[in-house]
């Protein structure tokens, strides 16, 4: 998983710093007020990577339809309260006196910065000359697919040629499907195809080993559809996985350290979650009560890691006879088991906040696959191939599948679900797990996703 974005910001604004604020660090060298300097500088520095944490979180959280445009606006709003919160210390105890234009410039260095490296790593590949051309090559339903995949990746990539083992006979260009010398290896080279996507439904006796291998070894990147599908989506394409994927494909593997550090997170960030919740427990508890009759506090078996069951902790938000005669369903929109405030629980995620203490107790992690309960989990192991794999971690509080897809309520939602899941178990990395917790506090903020 790449650095998260408030590293990234970082980094940016000690370029700023580097580029822009040079009279800063000249001034630093000088022995008159060196010590007020270096707190103003302090002080700035903290209040900027501040606006710049509440910026990408509102982002994240906003329900934008026009992504591209994320980066000009969180930074616009960041520097916005950069400047107002700086302007107001200013006023009220004559900080920045001596340097505010430079910190000012360092400031438009580090917005240029920002917006400036995104574009350009977000849409460089857009340039006509630049994307990457590719061809599928492969038969059976899978070529469709794998072509609409580089279709729908929204000039990412340029398709050149699709190519359908399947059918034998010579095409205009004078390239066999099932090619017996070395023909695709130079049209390949004549065209300039950077990429080959190779998508059998069936390889016995038609796979081009011999061709496919001449194009890997001359430095055409290969991959396979599975493959390309996660690098494009960020899930995994479950109906074309088997079982020797997941034995032969790089990841799916936690390190000692790794897990050591998730650990550590999951103790520090379920404490401090609790010591800041706290406080307020007293009026959600007599809210919870006087809303309807029933307890507080809402128990439930769910699955947990290695298929063993727990006790989930949650804020009770529905009726106190919700399954009387229905038994195990999952909660529908617009649900009328769900009360009053249990429906304001729900969007905020503030019901989720008791499982702070299953984690730890270290039956979940604060990142993880969401745990379900085995009622749905046995039906799912029959409907959805490698369902169980999902299990091969502690469940979370939240997750990659939670920030990245709304609340599931069928079979369906619940394959999509796990392509994520799977996703994050393949790619963990305590990055990762910081990454998503900040896509959570949007999503807690805005109120997104839950029924």
């Amino acid at each position: 998983m790449a650095i998260s974005l408030i590293m990234w910001d970082g980094l940016w604004f000690v370029a700023g710093v580097l580029v822009g604020g040079m009279p800063l660090i000249n001034a630093l060298g000088a022995d008159a007020d060196r010590a007020i300097l270096v707190m103003e500088f302090s002080v700035f520095c903290a209040v900027v990577l501040c606006a710049s944490v509440f910026a990408n979180t509102y982002v994240a959280g906003r329900n934008n339809k026009d992504k591209e445009y994320d980066i000009f606006f969180s930074t616009g709003l960041l520097m916005l309260i950069s400047t107002s919160v700086l302007l107001l210390l200013n006023q009220l105890v004559g900080m920045f006196s001596q340097h505010a234009y430079q910190m000012l410039v360092v400031l438009c260095c580090f917005g240029l910065f920002r917006c400036g490296v995104e574009v350009l790593s977000q849409y460089w590949l857009y340039l006509p000359f630049l994307a990457p051309k590719v061809l599928v090559i492969g038969n059976g339903a899978q070529v469709s697919q794998a072509e609409d995949l580089v279709l729908r990746s929204n000039g990412r990539f340029r398709l050149k040629k699709v190519v359908d083992c399947s059918d034998v006979t010579c095409d205009q260009n004078g390239l066999y499907a099932i090619t017996n010398g070395t023909e695709l290896h130079e049209y390949l080279r004549r065209e300039g195809v950077d990429k080959v996507i190779v998508s059998f439904s069936e390889r016995r006796g038609a796979f081009p080993v011999d061709e496919i291998l001449q194009c890997r070894m001359s430095g055409i990147e290969v991959v396979d559809a599975v493959t390309f599908y996660e690098s494009v989506n960020k899930k995994l394409f479950i109906e074309n996985i088997t079982p020797s994927w997941f034995i032969f494909s790089s990841g799916f593997r936690i390190s000692t350290a790794y897990r050591f550090c998730k650990r550590v997170l999951d103790i520090c960030g379920a404490l401090f979650g609790l010591a800041i919740c706290l406080p307020f427990f007293p009026l959600v508890a007599l809210a919870i009560k006087l809303d309807s009759p029933g307890p507080i506090f809402f128990r439930q078996v769910r699955v947990g890691e290695g298929d063993k069951l727990f006790i989930i902790f949650k804020l009770r938000t529905m009726r106190q006879d919700a399954e009387v005669g229905t038994g195990a369903v999952w909660a529908s929109k617009d649900d009328p088991r769900i009360t009053r405030l249990g429906a304001f629980l729900r969007k905020s995620r503030l019901d989720e906040l008791p499982q702070l203490i299953n984690v730890l107790r270290g039956e979940m992690s604060l990142v993880g696959p969401r745990p379900e309960r085995p009622e749905f989990v046995k039906n799912l192991k029959k409907e959805i191939p490698f369902y169980s794999e999902r299990h091969y971690m502690k469940p979370g509080v939240t997750g990659w599948a939670q920030v990245r897809y709304p609340y599931g309520a069928s079979l369906q939602d619940a394959v999509e679900k796990l392509r994520y899941d799977l996703y994050y178990i393949k790619n963990y990395s305590p990055l990762f797990d910081v990454w998503v917790i900040l896509l959570t506090i949007g999503v807690v903020v805005f109120r997104k996703g839950a029924r």
